[in-house]
């Protein structure tokens, strides 16, 4: 079954990012999507956020 929600180690990895960075960006993707604190981000939050591929970033998480 294929993962939909990301972590910061997620992020942190596609991104080159540091592991704080990573969480920075996961939290300012997690309000441009309007989800509360502490809500899981999906690889689609992140990039409409960002402007990544999602079919890239969904295959390199599941790799």
């Amino acid at each position: 079954m294929p993962r939909i929600c990301l972590y910061p180690k997620d992020v942190a990895g596609l991104t080159g990012r540091s592991y704080d960075a990573a969480k920075r960006l996961m939290r300012r993707a997690r309000q441009a999507a309007g989800k509360p604190a502490g809500a899981l981000i999906t690889v689609q939050d992140l990039c409409r956020f960002t402007g990544l591929d999602a079919a890239e970033v969904s295959d390199a998480i599941n790799r």
